[in-house]
């Protein structure tokens, strides 16, 4: 009998705990949103081309961002900077991103098309141990941005 008047008196408290706990867990998702509902995000980042470096065309435009619009709308991305932590920047010109596509930024040399931009450059940009890639708004505000290391082995998914 004395078993079972604890069984019922921790079963008491455990219930009384989750009433009033309940409502603080509910409260929880909100907070724990996905870090981009919607709008302009650096997506992916192949910040270690594959292979050795050098200054070959293939081997600089195998580091690229995607920069992915999640927003319900095309979003015109002339004046947008695109920046390491070194300075490196890539400034949009005039390129309107689609509701839900991604355009690829290559490192390197190349004609630009539809969801792919070129860099202009002749050597890599991102360091292949540690860096961060900056999406940066035409009045200088940092949108967005992705870091990583070593431990992420040449690629970042920045979701």
């Amino acid at each position: 009998m004395e078993h079972m008047l604890r069984i019922r008196s921790a079963a008491t408290a455990v219930l009384a705990a989750t009433a009033v706990t309940a409502p603080l867990l509910a409260a929880a998702p909100a907070s724990a949103a996905p870090r981009h509902q919607g709008g302009l995000h650096i997506g992916y980042v192949q910040y270690d081309s594959p292979g050795r470096d050098s200054s070959s065309r293939t081997s600089v435009n195998g580091e690229w961002v995607n920069i992915h619009n999640n927003g319900r709308s095309a979003i015109q991305l002339k004046g947008y900077k695109l920046k390491d932590n070194t300075g490196y920047t890539y400034t949009f010109g005039s390129y309107r991103i689609g509701a839900g596509k991604t355009v690829k930024v290559r490192t390197g040399k190349g004609t630009n098309a539809s969801g792919v931009r070129y860099w202009g450059r002749s050597w890599h940009v991102w360091n292949n141990t540690s860096d961060k890639a900056r999406l940066i708004k035409p009045n200088g505000s940092q949108l967005d941005s992705c870091a990583w290391t070593t431990r992420d082995r040449g690629s970042k998914n920045c979701h």
